[in-house]
C-alpha cells in the first residue's frame, strides 16, 4: 500500500492514492492533481444482489430483473452514485444464436460429462455483461543465470554455468475486478484483442448490464505482478535457457507499469441439467468459453469398478504365482 493516505471525511477510514472512493462507506475521495487516478462516472438504474453481492448498472430496457451472476430476483435498487469510468469497451462480436451454440457443444465435451447433457440441458437465463478488468502495461527487465549440461568443446566439467539479459515491455496484461466471477473464471476467458476497444459512447452501454469495479487498481496490481512474472519466466525459459540445464534462476524488474479501467464482453448463462443449476461463461468477442458442469456417476463407478477388477486380478495373480513357487520349491 501507498505512504501516501488520508482519511475520510465521513467516516474517518484510511484512503489509498489510488483509491477513487472510500472502502469504508463509499464516498468519493478527495481529487489528487499528481496522480493517475481513474475517472468517475455517475452510475445510474443500479442494483446489488443480495444472493452474490454483485454491483451493476442494468438495461434501462430491462423488463425483469434477474440477477445475471447468480440467478436470484431478490436485488435491492441502489441510488445513483459515482463509480470507476471505464476508458475503453469492447464491443459485442458473438451473438446470442452463436453463444447457445457453443454451451451447447462444450457442456457434452469431456469423458466425465453425462452423455445426454447437451440435449437435456436446459437453459434457465442469458444476459450479455459488461465485466470489468484492470489492463496493465509495463517494461521488465530480466538478470538469469543457468548450468547447462550442454557444455563448450574442451570443457573439463559435466556443467556450464550461463547467464544473460533481458528487456520486454508488455501490453493488455488483464486482471478481472469482478465481484461475482471468480478470478479463475475472469482468467479463463481471456485473452481479448484490445485494439478492439472503443470508447464508452460508441458501445451503448445503456442497453447493456453492466457491472460495476469491485477490486480497487492497488488490489489488482499484485496479481498484474505476477502475471508479469509468469508471462517473463516463460520467455526466458523457452529462448534463452538451454533444455538441459539446472539450477535456473531469474530474477526481474518491473518498470513503468500502468493500467487502464476496461469493460469486456461476456456472455453470462445458467443452465439446468436434472435439478442442479451451473453457471456457464462466454468471452463475448471470441467465443472462448469456461463453466461448471455435472459430472457422470456413471462413468465414474465405472472406472472404480474396473480399476478395482484389475488390482483384484493382480492379487489373485500373485497369491497363485506365490502357491506355485512355494511348492516347487518344495
Amino acid at each position: 500500500m501507498s505512504d501516501l493516505l488520508e482519511k475520510c471525511t465521513i467516516c474517518g477510514g484510511l484512503i489509498d492514492e489510488e483509491d477513487l472512493f472510500c472502502g469504508n462507506c463509499g464516498t468519493e475521495a478527495p481529487h489528487r492533481q499528481d496522480t493517475q487516478t481513474p475517472a468517475s462516472t455517475l452510475a445510474t438504474h443500479s442494483f446489488n444482489c443480495s444472493g452474490c453481492g454483485a454491483a451493476m448498472s442494468y438495461s434501462a430496457e430491462a423488463a425483469a430483473l434477474r440477477c445475471p451472476f447468480c440467478g436470484s430476483t431478490n436485488l435491492e435498487k441502489g441510488k445513483d452514485h459515482k463509480v470507476i469510468a471505464p476508458t475503453k469497451v469492447i464491443p459485442f462480436q458473438v451473438t446470442e444464436e452463436q453463444a447457445r451454440k457453443e454451451m451447447r457443444e462444450a457442456i457434452g465435451q469431456g469423458f466425465w460429462r453425462p452423455p445426454d447433457i447437451s440435449e437435456k440441458a436446459v437453459i434457465k437465463n442469458m444476459v450479455p455483461v459488461y465485466v470489468p478488468y484492470w489492463v496493465f502495461s509495463a517494461d521488465v527487465a530480466t538478470f538469469w543465470t543457468a548450468d547447462t549440461s550442454q557444455t563448450p568443446m574442451g570443457a573439463s566439467g559435466d556443467w556450464f554455468p550461463l547467464s544473460g539479459e533481458h528487456r520486454a515491455r508488455y501490453e493488455g496484461v488483464l486482471v478481472g475486478a469482478s465481484g461475482a466471477l471468480t478470478p479463475n473464471e475472469t482468467a479463463q476467458l481471456c485473452p481479448f484483442d484490445m485494439s478492439q476497444g472503443v470508447s464508452p459512447q460508441q458501445a451503448n452501454l445503456d442497453r447493456y448490464t453492466v457491472e460495476q469495479f469491485n477490486v480497487a487498481r492497488k488490489y489488482a496490481r499484485p496479481m498484474a505482478k505476477s502475471g508479469l512474472e509468469s508471462l517473463e519466466r516463460k520467455a526466458v525459459d523457452t529462448k534463452f535457457v538451454p533444455p538441459r540445464s539446472r539450477n535456473v534462476q531469474v530474477n526481474l524488474r518491473i518498470q513503468n507499469m500502468a493500467s487502464e479501467p476496461m469493460l469486456l464482453p461476456v456472455w453470462i448463462m445458467a443452465y439446468q441439467y436434472k435439478d442442479q443449476v451451473y453457471r456457464f461463461l462466454i468471452n463475448g468477442q471470441n467465443g472462448r468459453s469456461t463453466g461448471h458442469g455435472p459430472v457422470s456417476y456413471h462413468r465414474l463407478m465405472m472406472v472404480l469398478g474396473t480399476v478395482l477388477a484389475v488390482g483384484l486380478g493382480i492379487a489373485i495373480i500373485a497369491v497363485l504365482c506365490g502357491g506355485l513357487g512355494s511348492l516347487l520349491g518344495g
